[in-house]
């Protein structure tokens, strides 16, 4: 048996089999000189992109309809597109590698559909790079992460949030990573997924590999290769006794979240995709809190087309019925990087193009998502807010174009409905502001993890910090409390949707300050709606 250490970021124990996840290296696509061998390599992928979105097609077809798999039968279609087969023929025969030929070909004609008026065809240029794209790949050897069957724990040297959102959520155990923080979005999609979690963990890629079992005990940060017989007798029991907690808390499902005053609290959910909804119905959430709108365009070479975006807010409002969801829009920026934004390198992305700024200076970007939301807003209680805000220009600047948005769907015969408008405080400008934001928002949401950041200037990424990084640090308390005294005051709903919404030495805290929401991960709804039952307050 050998043992070791790592910080816990959720707790649990998981006992299983160990995958080790590494990133997938690509040979370099240099060309052999001869355009004959090119345009034979060439042909081959375009043949085995045909078998591989033949087989997209039929699961498609079978899990979605005919309708959602007519996407896929698009890009089987342009496979064999004369332009687009001539453009990459020419480029060959200029000497190109097979791979760089099939990749910028596609790229320029995804560019002359984007600029086309009509709405259909601008949406075939996502088609287009995601063909290409696949080609690219085929030829670079790029086959993607192989996973077993059966469910696993997953061993990383790290995970960025574009991979995370891919991985099979229903079948892993527990995460070990070697890198990361306490709030990385790692920890974050455990705690979504209620399942034991470790970063920071002194464990060798290989040993992992080589290991018939791994136990991670997320109480104690421990983990164990080929534990003993006592030891996994120990965490047998261990998970037995979790086993048994979670089912007395069971007592509070469908209990309204009032304290023994009368003062009732909204407990809802922290998601990140239409899946996680039912995850949080299932935890007897009494709505979204927080819909982390980012997920929907990680993992992906294009962006997300009007209709993909509507389909995954409908059915988000839909399952919640009329529990109210919050949708924060992109806030993609800082750790949250996807390369087909075009986005320049920052020297301190934290503090760079992130979130509602991205929004603001890219219309392109931001007028799908509203529109997207409005038209779903006629299947549920949907509230929508922006993150990143410093100043009252730029929520009036957001809040003018959402307007001018539902005027247009309005125009063209589609129903909606108000769509109130909330601000993501998460940074100290707009804490201090405050008073001045309530007069023109319906409500704020603290995101209290960037709020620390920002606050007491710690890189909530370094795991270096750790010890800096205080969410119960004097001038934090200082400014939650003026928070929710600025919303009280203006008469809005004031609620707290970073980690600390779960934090239970903080829930009698947000309660006194005045807080009326807590959003969180959806297996801690029932452990704060016991908290907040029992408080005085």
């Amino acid at each position: 048996m050998k043992q070791g250490i790592g910080l816990p970021v959720f707790p649990g124990v998981a006992i299983g089999p160990a995958v080790v996840y590494r990133k997938s290296e690509r040979t370099l696509p240099v060309s052999s000189g001869d355009p004959a061998i090119e345009q034979a390599k060439f042909d081959a992928a375009r043949e085995t992109a045909r078998q591989q979105l033949s087989g997209l097609y039929e699961t498609a077809k079978a899990q979605l309809g005919e309708d959602k798999a007519a996407i896929v039968e698009v890009q089987m279609l342009m496979l064999d597109d004369l332009d687009y087969l001539d453009g990459v023929a020419a480029a060959i025969a200029d000497g190109a590698a097979a791979a760089i030929a099939a990749l910028d070909t596609g790229e320029e004609f995804a560019q002359v559909f984007a600029a086309m008026d009509d709405e259909y065809m601008n949406a075939r240029s996502a088609d287009i790079r995601d063909m290409s794209h696949r080609i690219y790949d085929i030829l670079c050897g790029n086959v993607g992460f192989q996973l077993p069957e059966g469910s696993f724990l997953l061993v990383a040297e790290d995970l960025a949030p574009s991979e995370t959102i891919q991985l099979p959520r229903e079948r892993i155990l527990a995460f070990v990573t070697r890198q990361g923080s306490s709030s990385s979005h790692t920890a974050i999609l455990a705690r979504t997924l209620n399942i034991p979690s470790l970063v920071q963990a002194n464990l060798s890629l290989e040993d992992a590999e080589n290991c018939s079992v791994l136990a991670v005990d997320g109480y104690t940060g421990n983990w164990y290769l080929d534990p003993d017989p006592e030891t996994l007798a120990n965490l047998c029991q261990k998970q037995n006794e979790a086993a048994s907690a979670r089912a007395a808390l069971d007592a509070y499902r469908g209990k309204e979240s009032v304290t023994k005053s009368g003062k009732k609290v909204l407990l809802c959910a922290n998601i990140g995709c239409p899946e996680d909804a039912e995850a949080a119905i299932a935890a007897d959430a009494e709505g979204v809190g927080l819909m982390r709108s980012e997920f929907l365009y990680l993992g992906r070479d294009s962006l997300p087309t009007e209709d993909e975006l509507f389909e995954a807010y409908k059915k988000v409002a839909e399952i919640m019925r009329e529990r109210p969801v919050v949708i924060r829009t992109l806030d993609i920026g800082a750790d949250k990087q996807v390369s087909y934004l075009g986005l320049e390198r920052e020297e301190n992305p934290a503090l760079g193009l992130r979130g509602l700024r991205i929004c603001l200076t890219r219309e392109e970007i931001f007028r799908p998502q509203l529109r997207a939301i409005y038209r779903a807003s006629a299947y549920g209680n949907l509230n929508v807010m922006f993150p990143m805000v410093a100043s009252v220009w730029e929520l009036k600047a957001a809040k003018a174009l959402c307007a001018k948005v539902r005027g247009e769907l309005e125009a063209e015969g589609v129903v909606t409905k108000d769509v109130p408008i909330g601000v993501m405080i998460e940074t100290p400008a707009a804490a201090v502001l405050a008073p001045e934001l309530a007069k023109e928002a319906a409500f704020f949401s603290v995101g209290t993890n960037d709020l620390t950041q920002y606050t007491l200037a710690v890189d909530r990424q370094n795991a270096k910090l750790g010890a800096f990084y205080d969410p119960y640090h004097p001038a934090l308390l200082a400014l939650l409390a003026h928070i929710a005294k600025s919303a009280n005051d203006a008469g809005i709903w004031a609620g707290i949707c970073g980690e600390l919404g779960a934090d239970p030495k903080m829930t009698e805290t947000f309660l006194k300050m005045g807080y009326t929401e807590l959003s969180m991960a959806p297996g801690r709804i029932l452990e704060t709606r016991k908290l907040v039952c029992e408080s005085e307050v």
